[in-house]
């Protein structure tokens, strides 16, 4: 294997990392919105919901800042020791327009990651009101 390969593997390997957290964060909260209705007692798991909470913010924060998010960052610079294009938007702006074709202004997806974590920490508070005992 060579540098090139080696660098590629370790980009798509982080691709990986980064579509399963952004499937933990929209599946999750999905999961707690389910789980709240049907009354599933392990969606009241601290720890699963520290940690969901804990994402989503990361997230929020990072569009509020106007960073990239450091797997967005380490892929492009893996993916150009590999000898391939990066991208310079958001990984999940870049997803979005190689799967739907959807484009928007960074503001919005700003708006939109804002909206989403004020979501998860409502249902956060909602959740902790309907705890079973």
């Amino acid at each position: 294997m060579n540098d090139a390969d080696l660098y590629r593997l370790l980009a798509d390997t982080i691709l990986v990392v980064h579509f399963a957290f952004v499937v933990f964060v929209v599946g999750g909260f999905m999961l707690i919105l389910i789980g709240l209705l049907a009354r599933w007692p392990w969606i009241h798991n601290r720890i699963f919901r520290i940690t969901h909470l804990a994402a989503i913010g990361i997230v929020v924060l990072q569009a509020w800042f106007a960073q990239l998010c450091p797997l967005t960052v380490w892929e492009n610079e893996l993916r150009r020791r590999a000898g391939q294009s990066d991208y310079t938007e958001s990984f999940v702006e870049h997803w979005l327009h190689e799967i739907l074709f959807y484009e928007a202004a960074p503001w919005v997806f700003t708006a939109v990651y804002t909206c989403f974590g004020v979501l998860v920490v409502l249902a956060w508070f909602l959740g902790s009101r309907g705890k079973p005992e």
